[in-house]
């Protein structure tokens, strides 16, 4: 949205909104392509700023978006219209992206064509970095405040470089098998190339319109996007981001799904998705650039995934809420059913070797527990109870803990340390009274630990993963999440991969 002479805005919005009431739908679209278009796109489907479609829209509340509209969002180039718009204007337009729009849009290989961007291509800048650190212990922290991406020195604790995103970073970014690149996905479809070496965008394309996460190749040749908008998949060359296929995502009776999510497989060299509205899960493999797909019939609609190291079987929580379902990938049958009421949060989940047995451990998002299953007899053996549904859980194959916070409800402020061997909580945290503390991520050697302190004028927590002792305080503007290169190139036991 781009200021206007104030007025002459004034004056025309003035004489739309006296007559919102006769005819809303074709005043506001006026009202919206004379002020929201010119960034948002004619269509809405995004260009300078983000698209205003309801799906895209999901995770802020339609009052919020009023907010935005009247009062700007900083660190952005969206201003405030309270000065050249009244409150029925402002309210009209915000009911109308929350509409859905009379034709479903197109998202096809012609706009994703259309849609790459290629800064630097491969090959054409300096292969050594441009600074002196660790480049395994490079954390990125994703601050969702006023989308930008922090580079950190996992050594020093230091930010090195702070750079803006794309908006609404979702699914958490991927590196390349060297740890040089790190690819980002958007909510609203867009895909970025980002080169750690030389600190800067090296290509961009948009996969969809509304998309979930993506997954790179364990050979690092390409990148898969999971969208919710179009039903896809789509598969990219990692080097420059060049288009190699579109997957429509259906089942043979011709019904049609959204992706919830896709993982890479590395042992399997394939990528595991996960459908949204067929009862299936889907493994890809990639071979002389061709995608090729496996469907899994499931028992249910399978809404989350986590996997056992050797990615012989998949751990899938069903849409009830209350239960999970392993399936051996080999065979695509349904070995065991897991009772686990209150909606694990199985991408979060985390294994460790605990009395000579390899255990899984989840958070719910529904209740206050945490569930730790065998994974030889797949069945739950201890439920943790915490002080409230949690998010995000976390640990190191070098520490003693487990971390999990509680993410929703009353003690969101909180987070509980679990030791490995005992199985038991042995501390409760509340490192910033009133204000939601979530998501540890590990350096490199497991020795310190990240948490963030989820608010606009927020922090980045140094913690000794030994002694649980605080050490230092990085300002930081909601940080959601944070990556080390090292534990996501290596798929590390205790964080999501």
């Amino acid at each position: 949205m781009i200021r206007r002479n104030a007025l002459l805005i004034l004056g025309t919005s003035l004489l739309i909104s006296t007559s919102l009431q006769a005819n809303p739908t074709e005043e506001t679209e006026a009202l919206y392509q004379q002020h929201c278009a010119s960034c948002h796109g004619a269509d809405r489907l995004g260009g300078m700023g983000p698209a205003l479609l309801p799906q895209n829209l999901s995770r802020l509340k339609q009052p919020a978006a009023e907010a935005v509209i009247r009062n700007g969002q900083p660190a952005t180039q969206m201003p405030a219209f309270a000065d050249v718009l009244d409150a029925d204007a402002i309210t009209a337009l915000a009911d109308y992206i929350y509409r859905a729009p009379a034709k479903t849009p197109d998202w096809g290989q012609a706009e994703i064509l259309a849609s790459h961007l290629l800064p630097h291509p491969s090959g054409t800048l300096p292969d050594e970095p441009a600074y002196k650190a660790d480049m395994m212990n490079l954390f990125l922290v994703v601050e969702t405040g006023d989308h930008h991406v922090t580079v950190l020195d996992g050594d020093k604790m230091e930010p090195i470089h702070r750079f803006a995103s794309r908006y609404a970073l979702h699914g958490g970014p991927k590196y390349s098998p060297d740890g040089r690149y790190v690819y980002f996905g958007s909510r609203d479809g867009w895909i970025t190339r980002y080169d750690l070496f030389n600190l800067t965008v090296t290509a961009e394309v948009r996969a969809g319109i509304n998309m979930r996460n993506i997954a790179v190749s364990a050979d690092g040749k390409y990148v898969m996007a999971a969208n919710y908008l179009p039903h896809t998949l789509v598969l990219f060359d990692a080097a420059n981001l060049e288009l190699v296929d579109v997957i429509p995502v259906g089942n043979d009776a011709g019904d049609s799904s959204r992706v919830s999510a896709v993982y890479t497989a590395p042992p399997r060299n394939s990528f595991i998705a996960a459908l949204k509205d067929i009862p299936e899960a889907w493994e890809i493999t990639v071979q002389d650039g061709e995608a090729k797909v496996r469907q899994m019939q499931t028992d249910t609609w399978l809404d989350d995934f986590f996997f056992d190291p050797d990615y012989q079987h998949l751990i899938g929580a069903a849409r009830d809420g209350k239960r999970g379902y392993v399936i051996n990938l080999d065979t695509g049958a349904t070995i065991a059913e897991l009772p686990l009421p209150g909606m694990p949060h199985l991408g979060s989940g985390v294994t460790w070797e605990s009395q000579g047995r390899r255990v899984m451990a989840t958070p719910h998002l529904g209740t206050g527990a945490v569930s730790i299953i065998d994974m030889q007899t797949w069945e739950v053996i201890k439920t943790l109870k915490t002080e409230g549904p949690g998010f995000f859980m976390r640990s190191h194959e070098n520490s003693r803990y487990a971390w999990v916070d509680v993410f929703f409800g009353p003690n969101q402020d909180k987070v509980h340390v679990i030791d490995k061997q005992t199985l038991e909580i042995v501390k409760t945290l509340q490192p910033a009274p009133g204000k939601v503390a979530a998501h540890v991520e590990f350096d490199r050697y497991g020795k310190k630990l990240l948490l963030s302190i989820w608010e606009k004028d927020g922090a980045v927590i140094v913690y000794d993963a030994e002694t649980l002792e605080e050490e230092k305080r990085i300002p930081m503007n909601k940080p959601s999440g944070k990556y080390n290169v090292w534990n996501k190139i290596n798929y590390e036991e205790g964080t999501s991969h």
